[in-house]
């Protein structure tokens, strides 16, 4: 009963906050933060029955006619995902509490139903089940852009929304395909099936998927929409949007576009894995000549994704392994660094490198906190992005040496734009010696410190991590050896 509460807490709670009304905001967040805290404590009980060596499981019949039913299973990559939703909310709900927002009891109640989404992706075990939470996760971020965003919020969410419904689309009529000969929608039942499938069909059963799924993530070249959608949604949408909705396209491709198209997988696999570093490449160049601190943060967390895409490719247990340890990473830093960049915005007005500098003066703390979120971005050693851009380049590596070495030049352009936004910001003189620039305190303490916190020990620690996903990942690639 612990796994179907991880979707009824929020879904409950968010019919509660909405219920409110928007008169009384303190109320709202506060009970917004109750419940994705009770959510996080749910977990926290799950992760304690949770055994390497075997699933979690709820299963009660839907349209038993149809080979439909309400399957959520558990497993040690799924686990990680939830842990990432269960901390990532409530961050994010408390990084508001400084802002005034109108009809807050909206906002909370639609963050509060994107986690429930989002638990849902990352737990069904039912293509229809996981096909129906993927499409429902992207309703409240889009209304979240679209409502608090900036001027141009309703042009960049529309393109974020088309973009993202014509993928779902050719899902679909892949998932269709595969339920029809299967006659079940168990994605488990499933897997046994696809050796009866032929190898041109399970080709073009992988270009579907793949493109849904590439479209969320994104990657190259179907990411024109993100660097709009990021910088004019409102941020809790960007923070749910780089932090968490980007991870369900890397999650699908484990879950989904590998074990129900193998051979497709195998066929176009190389592809996938190029297409990914010229993504990582070309988004880190772009970066670099980014002067928008939203529009800087929103490239590099384009390029990461391509390199969790060519790592999950690569075939490897040292890719797969560093693409899940990556999504953690990445969710938490990428949160971090659009909080950071909300933050300066609203002190100084701005989001231009050329119009800042020299905040560190008058804001230390906040100085310090987002350098070691920034270094975790860097992948300096001892930081969570170590580990998975370590992993993620060694199994690039492994799989095709020249792959690797062009990968690798991320490494530096990574350093290059993300220091050159540290010192902008930071470092230099300030471009109005008059104004005394509020450092962090409250909730931005909070959350800022609780990220730095998780950047080190997950730096530190990494096997608390990896142990968990390997059995996970070895079933995985054991499984498309078979193919």
């Amino acid at each position: 009963m612990l796994i179907l509460a991880l979707i009824l807490i929020p879904i409950f709670g968010a019919l509660i906050v909405f219920a409110l009304g928007g008169q009384n905001q303190l109320r709202s967040k506060q009970l917004a933060l109750a419940v994705a805290l009770l959510e996080l404590v749910v977990f926290g009980f799950i992760l304690k029955e949770f055994n390497t060596s075997g699933n979690l499981l709820f299963q009660k019949e839907w349209l038993p006619d149809f080979g439909i039913s309400f399957k959520f299973a558990i497993d040690g990559i799924s686990v990680l995902l939830l842990g990432l939703s269960a901390v990532l909310v409530p961050l994010v709900i408390l990084s508001t509490f400084k802002v005034a927002y109108e009809k807050a009891n909206v906002l909370y109640a639609l963050i509060l139903l994107t986690e429930a989404a989002l638990v849902g992706v990352f737990m069904a075990g039912d293509l229809f089940l996981f096909y129906f939470f993927f499409e429902i996760a992207l309703i409240p971020v889009y209304f979240l852009g679209l409502i608090w965003g900036r001027a141009d919020a309703a042009k960049a969410t529309f393109k974020m929304l088309a973009y993202t419904i014509f993928g779902s689309l050719l899902m679909l009529v892949g998932l269709v395909y595969l339920y029809s000969k299967g006659q079940t929608a168990d994605m488990e039942a499933l897997k046994s099936s696809m050796a009866f499938i032929p190898a041109g069909v399970q080709t073009t059963l992988f270009c579907l998927f793949m493109l849904a799924f590439a479209i969320k993530m994104p990657i190259f070249p179907l990411h024109t929409w993100q660097a709009d959608a990021y910088s004019e949604s409102s941020t809790p949408a960007t923070m749910l949007l780089a932090g968490l909705l980007s991870k369900m396209g890397v999650y699908g491709l484990i879950r989904i576009a590998l074990p129900m198209s193998p051979l497709g997988a195998k066929e176009m696999g190389y592809m996938v894995m190029v297409l990914g570093v010229v993504g990582l490449i070309y988004g880190s160049i772009i970066a670099v000549k980014q002067d928008n601190l939203k529009r800087l943060i929103a490239y590099s967390s384009f390029a990461h994704m391509g390199l969790m895409a060519a790592a999950i490719f690569s075939g490897t247990l040292e890719g797969t392994q560093g693409a899940v340890f990556q999504m953690l990473a990445h969710g938490l830093n990428a949160v971090g660094l659009f909080f950071v960049v909300k933050i300066i915005s609203e002190r100084t007005g701005s989001r231009s490198l050329s119009s800042l500098g020299g905040l560190s003066q008058d804001a230390p703390w906040l100085s310090v906190t987002f350098m070691i979120i920034l270094l975790g971005s860097v992948a300096l050693p001892l930081t969570n992005g170590f580990v998975g851009e370590f992993l993620m380049l060694k199994g690039v590596f492994d799989h095709g040496k020249l792959l690797g070495i062009i990968s690798g030049i991320s490494i530096i352009l990574g350093a290059v734009y993300l220091l050159r936004l540290f010192q902008k910001t930071m470092f230099g003189e300030k471009q109005n010696t008059d104004v005394v620039i509020e450092d962090i305190s409250g909730s931005e303490t909070i959350v800022l410190c609780v990220i730095s916190a998780l950047v080190i020990l997950m730096g530190v620690f990494p096997n608390c991590i990896l142990e968990i996903s390997e059995p996970a990942s070895q079933q995985l690639l054991d499984y498309m050896a078979k193919f």
